[in-house]
């Protein structure tokens, strides 16, 4: 059974599959074909959610399947039922998951001991979605409408700035193995990759594939890709204002963005806060790709959907 619970859970080759697929499926939308007809994908959010929410509702709707939204309180899993007992009763009644929760060690269990696909939405280590859709947006960009979409990314370089210990920068780590880029990290002291990616670097035997610096001006130098996300992620809030106070000096400004190639791509996952992480006029820059990012949320998880949903039982 095949679940997207990392990047990694794909080969080179799958993933290019995504993409060409996730490419057909934008230039037809309106006119995808039904691959997940009489299925039914169970939505489990322990996190509130805007992009992942509605852009996996839609592509499931589009692909001819049906949706059940679920959160913590609506089931059992919230009040003491264990996630093995979860995954053995869903996976009775469903043909697939998308979970959207803290720990991706319950993600892994829940693939572990279902018989049903398990789509990673997010975890505190990791958002595999989010960063294939980065990848497919720059590729786009630099590719064509015909062109080679990995080669289009290899050698490339993306500087992320801020907490590059969480989930978004642990996965662009992960994922520039798949795509073949390099990746420079921005942040305060303490705040460099911890030791779950490390281990999971060396679990999958990659190589480290990462460069981190305190200083944002060299990490942006010759950067294809300047990337940020929000400095207090959901979970983290009471720390927003020690945060803030420490990640000051790796805001994307105008001129920390202009630092990088002259035609360097701004991304940011989104949600934004302008004035904290990046500052407005950046956001609106000819550049910045950020809606871009976001509606390709839908076409590159149609195409994971569509190739996972092609292996659950009908």
């Amino acid at each position: 059974m095949k679940h997207f619970l990392k990047e990694t859970d794909f080969t080179p080759q799958e993933a290019a599959e995504v993409f060409t697929l996730a490419r057909e499926l934008k230039r037809k939308r309106g006119r995808n074909r039904p691959v997940l007809s009489q299925q039914t994908w169970a939505l489990i959010f322990s996190k509130a959610s805007t992009r992942t929410r509605v852009s996996f509702e839609v592509g499931i709707h589009e692909l001819g399947g049906h949706v059940l939204f679920l959160n913590k309180n609506d089931i059992h899993l919230g009040r003491g039922e264990s996630i093995a007992d979860t995954a053995r009763v869903l996976s009775r009644f469903v043909h697939g998951l998308v979970v959207r929760t803290y720990a991706q060690s319950d993600v892994e269990e829940l693939a572990r001991h279902g018989s049903i696909p398990v789509i990673n939405g997010l975890t505190d280590l990791l958002h595999p979605c989010q960063i294939y859709t980065d990848a497919f947006t720059a590729a786009e960009r630099w590719a064509g409408p015909k062109g080679d979409m990995l080669a289009a990314l290899r050698g490339r370089k993306i500087a992320f700035l801020g907490d590059t210990r969480f989930n978004t920068a642990n996965s662009w780590v992960l994922g520039a193995a798949v795509f073949g880029m390099k990746v420079a990290l921005a942040g305060p002291k303490g705040y460099e990759p911890g030791p779950q990616i490390k281990a999971l670097l060396k679990k999958e035997g990659l190589a480290s594939g990462y460069r981190f610096t305190t200083d944002p001006f060299e990490a942006v130098a010759d950067a294809d890709i300047v990337y940020t996300d929000v400095w207090t992620s959901m979970g983290l809030e009471e720390e927003a204002r020690r945060r803030i106070r420490q990640m000051r000096p790796y805001a994307v400004t105008a001129k920390l963005f202009s630092a990088a190639k002259p035609d360097a791509l701004f991304m940011h996952c989104l949600p934004a806060h302008p004035g904290e992480e990046v500052q407005q006029d950046v956001l609106d820059n000819p550049r910045s790709i950020i809606f871009d990012q976001a509606e390709n949320r839908l076409h590159v998880q149609k195409a994971i959907l569509a190739m996972l949903g092609r292996g659950s039982r009908t």
